[in-house]
């Protein structure tokens, strides 16, 4: 949507709170959880025709899997917002060329898997799920999938994971929830309400949920890869996650925006799973 689009959506609300804010909370939060994209197009649909396809079970709730079989380490692939399990075809080949048992997942509403809506901690418990069935070696997340796979390893942590790799990862939902709220240019009252439905839904405050906290609590040995020129995700929020993830290796890049999508950068992270 263009700016233009986005702020009228959110001047509408503004308007519509000044009658009822809890309706116009309710679809603040709706429009934030609703991913646009993300499900297949028929190019996409190609690069996962030569996986092994599975679904798995939870809370009545298909998630869908991507299988490439290899006897090597096994590999969990969790993408980011408004994207599917696709996204992975950059690095694909040079994954495959090293034997590695590849699996890749879509997140809740996005790819084949089911849901409406969308949250890092429902995502979280999508990896929990999968990660419980083939029990990764290593974890690769892009920008919000690698939020969730903090998220996961900080309330799972399963001992077969030895390496997390988070790519354009945010260092914490704050950020990602003031970036939304300032872009709709919504007024106090939904911006309030927004931060009063996240502690009624899951208990804590939006401050809570810090990927870069916890972080502090993974085992697992972390590489962080961050663009200077990011422009969806903040350079600062890399260095964040690598000064409080002690056990972790950060790289900065130039030019590679968030999707980090350069053959350059394959050759360190095969390096660091192998390692």
């Amino acid at each position: 949507m263009s700016s233009f689009v986005i702020k009228s959506i959110g001047n509408a609300l503004n308007a519509t709170s000044l009658i009822s804010s809890k309706y116009a909370v309710k679809k603040a939060i709706n429009i934030f959880a609703s991913p646009r994209k993300g499900r297949y197009n028929d190019v996409q649909k190609q690069i996962i025709e030569s996986a092994f396809y599975e679904e798995i079970r939870y809370n009545n709730m298909d998630i869908a899997t991507y299988r490439w079989v290899g006897k090597g380490k096994t590999v969990l692939l969790a993408h980011g917002w408004e994207s599917n399990a696709s996204r992975w075809a950059y690095i694909l080949k040079e994954l495959k060329a090293q034997d590695y048992n590849i699996i890749a997942l879509d997140a809740p509403a996005h790819g084949r898997s089911d849901g409406k809506q969308f949250n890092a901690i429902l995502y979280s418990e999508f990896i929990n799920v999968v990660a419980n069935k083939f029990n990764p070696d290593v974890l690769i997340g892009h920008s919000v999938g690698g939020m969730a796979s903090v998220f996961y390893m900080h309330k799972h942590q399963l001992p077969s994971i030895k390496k997390l790799i988070l790519l354009g990862a945010p260092a914490h939902f704050t950020g990602v929830f003031d970036r939304y709220k300032s872009m709709m240019g919504f007024n106090t009252k939904i911006s309030k309400g927004l931060d009063n439905i996240i502690i009624e839904r899951f208990g804590q405050p939006v401050s809570y949920f810090s990927a870069a906290n916890f972080t502090e609590s993974i085992d697992a040995k972390g590489l962080i890869i961050h663009d200077k020129k990011d422009r969806i995700i903040p350079y600062e929020d890399g260095l964040l996650i690598a000064n409080r993830y002690k056990n972790s290796e950060f790289i900065s890049t130039t030019g590679f925006g968030h999707g980090l999508k350069d053959v350059s950068l394959t050759p360190k992270i095969i390096e660091f799973i192998n390692d």
